[in-house]
């Protein structure tokens, strides 16, 4: 029964709904959000949001998790100097993140670190407060990416911090 709910849900799910979520101010905030994080460290930080999966996906079985690391190789999130990159997803119609981080960061920071960091995004998805959840979720990563690896003269934006609609 929840995987006939989840399908209705993602047929449902409409663009206009994903622009309410997630108006020009809001994207706008989340990317000054990401360029204020990576002033702190040399990591490089990515959010993607996406409405639903398509019917295809759907009725595969797709998780939240297996889209996340699809899109984490389309994007190329993977492709930075230090392997340090980390996609922020976001699958509206389940209203699930995940963090899929490139093995320089993951090797560093423990899976139930960035569970943690997922629930409290969640939390405040359900609240409908998309803005303040994306932020500070932004800023916990940062946390992460800070301590493991700090700030350096030479260091470059690898990715761009314009969050993108899938």
């Amino acid at each position: 029964m929840e995987h006939v709910k989840r399908i209705v849900r993602h047929l449902l799910m409409t663009h206009l709904q994903v622009r309410r979520a997630f108006p020009q101010e809001t994207l706008r905030a989340i990317e000054h959000a990401i360029s204020a994080s990576e002033s702190t460290h040399i990591g490089q930080l990515f959010f993607a949001v996406e409405g639903a999966l398509s019917a295809t996906s759907l009725f595969k079985g797709l998780s939240a998790r297996e889209r996340a690391v699809e899109v984490f190789s389309q994007l190329r999130v993977w492709d930075t100097e230090h392997n340090n990159g980390v996609l922020i997803y976001l699958l509206l119609a389940d209203r699930s993140v995940e963090i899929v981080a490139d093995r320089g960061i993951h090797a560093k920071v423990e899976s139930r670190e960035w569970v943690a960091v997922c629930r409290e995004m969640e939390a405040a998805f359900r609240r409908a407060e998309y803005q303040r959840g994306v932020v500070a979720g932004i800023q916990a990563i940062s946390q992460h990416l800070g301590r493991h690896f700090p700030a350096q003269a030479s260091g470059r934006n690898e990715l761009s911090d314009r969050p993108v609609i899938l």
